[in-house]
Parts: structure tokens; C-alpha cells; sequence
């Protein structure tokens, strides 16, 4: 990979990762078109891309994270308690992430996003009446297990987590601020986990250009400082239609250009 290839890849996942539209899906899209063999070999890129945003929503929620360490405990206990669905669902849902991780499967599960931030966007819960606190817990929990959804490749966390907190009442601004604080554990985990599987295997070549993955990580880093701000303030209006519609074409078109219909 060339270094502006690299560059290419970190300015797309600066782009999409704080949107509802699967950065994953993206990554591999742009991929299949530069002729960039998908294989495992490719996971230290692939984190490098993924550490440049977190870099990026730790620096822009950096007052809100001192906030939840030093006041707000209730909030941090809440987000511990929404990461918790993630380890039983990585292990339970293994054989079907590896399934529906083939590339012809991509387009499909860019429609099962799509079709997430749909119900999203329309439907609402009734509620019965429960204590706040009680509630509160059985959402996070609910919010937390569709998350795990976004263990597919091609099927957003964010639509996930938005769409799932919009239809159990949230408002538009608690669910999106919910959802991106809760993204920080959650991808600092996961990388932590590829980073593990990759230093204990021995069968998988460690094959990455220094340059490309430091012009990914700067890219990645600063476009997704700018597309926090900026994704934040379009998914508190609370229509999600625009990224369900978008999803769908794109699914559609990657569904047919992989020849699975």
C-alpha cells in the first residue's frame, strides 16, 4: 500500500466513522476498487485507521470524559454497564461474523443498516410505566446488545446505537451524545483485542508500509476531529432518513457490482 493510498484510506475513515453509514463497509469498498487484497494481514492499517478517530472523539469529548471520571460516575457506570452485551455477543455471534464477513455479503449487511436507521427513524416504543431507574438500566442494556450488531462488517454501530435509543424514547441529542461517548471504550476494546489475537499469532505476516500508516493515522485523525462536530449537529436533528436512503442505494449498487444477484 502506497502512501497515498494510506492517505486515501484515513481521510475516508475520518469521514465516515461518526457517521451512521458503516466504516467498515467503506474501508472494504475502496479496497475491492484499488485491487487491495482483504486479508488479516492487513489488521495493524486497519487499527492504525481506527486509532486516528479515537484520538480524534477523545480530544473533542475530552471535557465531558474528566466530567464522568471526576463527577459524573452514574453516566461512566452506564457506559460500563452498555459495553458488558459486547463480550458474550463477540463470542456467540463468531461463527456468523465470519460468515457474513465475505465480501459478497457486504451490500446485504449495508442494507440491514439501512433498514435499522428506517425503524429508527419511524418507530417509538410505548412504554409502560417503570422507575426511571429501572428503565434507564433495561435501555442501556438494549442499547448495548444492538450494538453488537456492528461486530458484522458492513452494519453500522452508530445506526445501531442511535436507532435503538430513538426508539426506546431517547431524544435525538441523548442518544447521539450516548452513543459517541459510548463508542470510546467500546473501540478502544476491540482494537485492544485485534491487537492481542495479531501479537499471538504466528501464522498471519505483519505486511504494512510505515508511511502509509502514518499518513492514515494523520488523515484519519484530523478529518475525524472535523466530522464529529459536524455529525453530531446533523444527527441531533433526529432524521436519519438521508443515511437510511444512502445506505440502501450503496448496498443495492455494492449488492449487484459483487455479482451476489
Amino acid at each position: 500500500m502506497s502512501t497515498l493510498e494510506g492517505l486515501i484510506f484515513g481521510l475516508l475513515q475520518g469521514i465516515t466513522e461518526f457517521l451512521p453509514v458503516s466504516s467498515s463497509a467503506h474501508l472494504k469498498l475502496v479496497k475491492m476498487l484499488f485491487g487491495i487484497e482483504i486479508s488479516e494481514s492487513q489488521v495493524v492499517f486497519d487499527l492504525i485507521c481506527h486509532l486516528g478517530t479515537l484520538v480524534a472523539v477523545l480530544l473533542f469529548f475530552r471535557k465531558d470524559l474528566v466530567q464522568l471520571f471526576t463527577k459524573d460516575r452514574k453516566q461512566l457506570g452506564l457506559l460500563f454497564l452498555a459495553t458488558l452485551p459486547l463480550i458474550p455477543c463477540y463470542l456467540l455471534l463468531k461463527p456468523l461474523r465470519d460468515f457474513a464477513s465475505a465480501p459478497q455479503y457486504l451490500g446485504i449487511c449495508l442494507m440491514i443498516t439501512s433498514l435499522i436507521l428506517f425503524i429508527g427513524n419511524k418507530w417509538r416504543v410505548q412504554r409502560a410505566t417503570t422507575a426511571p431507574s429501572a428503565k434507564k438500566i433495561s435501555d442501556i442494556l438494549m442499547i448495548g446488545t444492538m450494538q453488537s450488531a456492528a461486530l458484522i462488517p458492513g452494519i453500522s454501530r452508530s445506526a445501531s446505537t442511535i436507532s435503538c435509543a430513538r426508539v426506546l424514547g431517547w431524544s435525538p441529542s441523548e442518544a447521539v451524545r450516548f452513543s459517541f461517548l459510548l463508542s470510546i471504550p467500546t473501540i478502544i476494546g476491540g482494537n485492544c483485542l485485534e491487537a492481542l489475537k495479531l501479537y499471538v499469532s504466528t501464522e498471519v505476516p505483519i505486511e504494512v508500509s510505515i508511511s502509509a500508516c502514518i499518513a492514515a493515522f494523520a488523515a484519519s485523525c484530523i478529518v475525524g476531529l472535523f466530522m464529529v462536530r459536524f455529525a453530531i449537529s446533523i444527527l441531533e436533528k433526529g432524521n436519519l432518513k438521508p443515511f437510511a436512503w444512502y445506505c440502501l442505494v450503496l448496498g443495492l449498487v455494492t449488492t449487484l457490482f459483487l455479482g451476489v444477484v
